[in-house]
């Protein structure tokens, strides 16, 4: 390399305000740094998801012990969901194909329908003693085992729940400023293959019974019943189980009007893509919003490698643009929900799914999907069997969660435009998201702007502020792991501007402060980061 371009390089790498004091030595060590620009567009919004965008899902293994619900009365628990507000609360999955309702009250008069309980009495009065939380925890550890082998050979037991789960689950979702959707069983069929509804009848008359307010799904990924269970549903037939779920809600004074959602079906392919088709020629009329489930990679067979290729990220956009153009075609304007999502089906991918090298999939599916069209976005999940979940079996959160706190804080639903370029052209290893600033959360000014970035590369990355934007002051939230290098990306810990995160107690949360930079300073991007950077003076049109 000639000594004029070596002289451009530390020029360049010093103009752009990375190293203000720093030896010549560091100066050094980061020549290979990427310098991205960036196009954006703050005149309108391109795309605005529901204000609920990122929610969350409980897995209904957990219901397979029903004792296993009284976790979700842990203070702690509660505290980690109070934070991801307001979101939905999917309670579903596999098993809820497998589950039934046996109240341990035979008629609905003894259901005290006349003693409904106050909602924040009862989130003080119910709580699980610190002794039986861990005794729960250390049970839940040992029956994952079994949970995890049941998946392995596709073999579900039956289960029955009592009023006494939905309970819990309800409490749990209204105390932590959530909204509940209950997932029904559809597998419980008629002689000539009709859903049988009388069970779910029975669930919805308690539920009314206790002004529980919620909404419904019906069924998981029905393109899988007949591996999972020996029964084949097709998409008409599919259809038609939805409209009848939907008048029976109908039938109901506090159900009438409340979301139905599905079909839940697997990314869509060969059978699967007729099956949504039929389903929504015959049944579109009965939802809400069309729900389809999307994971990157098979658990058992992946790599850390998947999750930092851009190629397996870009995945996503294809399978999305398929399924809204299926159901623009059946239903125009209905709305499209990932009804279940996380990096890797099969439970997650293990040393993988709940590390810090996650986040690069979670972050990236957030920020993608509502550039796409998507309305909201499940994680799969807040706690339960597997892998992939926010919080780990001792209820401690993990490094999703963390971003999916600062995201839920800093990120609004309106999408504005934005690309980044370097010199080479369009940049893969640095991928970039732009939002209005969330106005219910933050007491920044209107016309803020947050962008969010990920740096896919081990080299640290420099992104020039638009000129447009360049006179506002900056908030800079940057996630890192907790160890340096790829050795890092399996940690299960995240530092935010060089502080490690953990809870200050189990009813309380750290501040999450960011680190103010001068205007017009460009924004440094550490290898292997992702960062929340937000322009409080942009005076975006869009946001105003």
């Amino acid at each position: 390399m000639s000594g004029i371009l070596i002289l451009a390089l530390v020029i360049s790498i010093l103009s752009h305000g990375y190293y203000v004091g720093a030896s010549v030595r560091s100066a050094r060590d980061e020549v290979n740094f990427e310098s991205v620009n960036l196009n954006v567009d703050l005149s309108r919004v391109l795309k605005r998801v529901n204000e609920r965008f990122l929610s969350v899902a409980i897995d209904a293994s957990l219901v397979a012990e029903e004792k296993f619900m009284y976790l979700l009365a842990s203070p702690k628990l509660r505290t980690l969901a109070k934070a991801l507000s307001p979101a939905f609360l999917r309670f579903g999955g596999t098993r809820q194909d497998f589950m039934t309702f046996n109240p341990a009250f035979l008629h609905s008069n003894e259901y005290h329908k006349n003693s409904v309980f106050d909602a924040d009495d009862l989130c003080e009065r119910l709580e699980l003693p610190p002794i039986l939380e861990e005794r729960l925890k250390q049970e839940w550890a040992l029956h994952e085992v079994l949970l995890q082998k049941e998946d392995l050979q596709r073999k579900y037991r039956s289960v029955k729940f009592t009023e006494y789960a939905v309970d819990l689950l309800y409490s749990f979702t209204n105390c932590s400023g959530l909204d509940l959707i209950f997932g029904l069983n559809e597998l419980l069929r008629t002689t000539g293959n009709s859903w049988d509804s009388s069970n779910a009848r029975t669930l919805i008359q308690y539920c009314e019974s206790k002004q529980y307010s919620m909404a419904w799904e019906l069924g998981n990924e029905p393109n899988s019943y007949e591996k999972k269970a020996g029964i084949r549903v097709n998409g008409y037939q599919l259809g038609q189980d939805f409209i009848q779920l939907r008048r029976i809600l109908r039938e109901s004074k506090l159900y009438h009007d409340t979301g139905l959602y599905g079909p839940d079906i697997s990314q869509p392919r060969d059978h699967r893509r007729d099956l949504l088709e039929g389903f929504l020629e015959s049944g579109a009329e009965a939802i809400d919003a069309c729900t389809w489930h999307h994971y990157y990679v098979n658990g058992r067979h992946t790599s850390l490698k998947d999750f930092l290729d851009p190629e397996v990220l870009n995945t996503l956009a294809l399978k999305t643009h398929e399924v809204i153009k299926t159901v623009d075609l059946a239903s125009p304007g209905k709305k499209v929900w990932l009804g279940e999502t996380s990096s890797a089906y099969g439970g997650g991918a293990k040393g993988l799914s709940d590390t810090f090298v996650a986040g690069f999939m979670w972050l990236d599916k957030l920020g993608l999907g509502a550039k796409l069209g998507l309305d909201v976005v499940i994680r799969q999940v807040l706690i339960g069997s597997g892998t992939y979940h926010l919080v780990d079996d001792n209820l401690d959160p993990l490094p999703d969660y963390w971003l999916s706190v600062l995201y839920k804080r800093l990120v609004g639903p309106e999408v504005l435009s934005i690309e980044a370029f370097s010199i080479l052209g369009k940049t893969k290893r640095v991928r970039v998201y732009l939002h209005c600033t969330n106005k219910k959360s933050t007491s920044y000014k209107s016309g803020a702007v947050t962008l969010f970035a990920l740096n896919l590369s081990k080299s640290p990355a420099s992104i020039a502020v638009p000129a447009m934007v360049s006179n506002s002051t900056v908030e800079a939230f940057v996630l890192q792991s907790e160890q340096p290098g790829e050795e890092g990306l399996y940690s299960k810990s995240v530092k935010l501007n060089g502080e490690v995160l953990k809870m200050v107690d189990d009813r309380t949360l750290p501040s999450l402060q960011g680190t103010p930079l001068a205007a017009g300073e460009h924004l440094r991007l550490p290898g292997y980061s992702f960062a929340f950077y937000l322009l409080s003076e942009a005076q975006a049109l869009a946001c105003r």
